[in-house]
């Protein structure tokens, strides 16, 4: 998983990231889980973009910046100064760098069909229950299922409208990071 030290006003901090879908992430920041949405295909990052964490949605502007050189990250009304530790050669040049969905393939899914419509584990866990079955008509943001990882349960959503092609788990069941959970058409 794509991990980056950073300084937010000073304070250190460790950011890890896994692409869930085209626009969803996990992100794991001391310690804690987040699933964040990006709510635009193509974000504008100097005019601003929106981001949604949770059920919250937070407008975001970055100042532009110089690789390895301190920028400023203002969220809604606030602004933060940051700075990449991590060197930007190892990182994406998205807001967000994607994984590869290597793990999926040990389920008898190709990363082709991955990439088409798999909706993978963004962690390790266990899942404690599943809230559709095959067939299903799905909204973007629907919750698919809920995973407990390190004590805390987060919610799996869907990242397109779509149907539920196949389920590949159940309740109870543990699952590895990258894992294919659910595909969707």
């Amino acid at each position: 998983m794509p991990s980056y030290e950073m300084l937010i006003d000073g304070k250190p901090m460790r950011i890890e990231l896994i692409k869930a879908s085209e626009n969803v992430f996990t992100a794991k920041t001391d310690g804690k889980i987040h699933t964040v949405q990006l709510l635009s295909d193509k974000p504008d990052l100097e005019k601003g973009f929106a981001l949604k964490i949770g059920n919250k949605t937070y407008g975001i502007e970055l100042a532009r910046k110089e690789p390895d050189k301190p920028f400023s990250i203002k969220v809604e009304e606030v602004t933060f100064k940051a700075e990449v530790k991590t060197p930007m050669a190892k990182a994406s040049v998205t807001v967000f760098a994607p994984t590869t969905t290597a793990a999926t393939v040990r389920k008898g899914i190709t990363r082709n069909q991955a990439e088409e419509g798999a909706v993978t584990a963004p962690m390790t866990g266990k899942i404690m229950s599943v809230k559709v079955k095959k067939g299903d008509p799905v909204k973007q943001g629907q919750a698919l299922c809920v995973i407990e990882a390190m004590k805390m349960e987060n919610e799996i959503v869907a990242p397109k409208a779509g149907t539920v092609q196949d389920v590949n788990v159940s309740e109870g069941s543990a699952v590895n990071e990258g894992d294919a959970l659910f595909i969707l058409a």
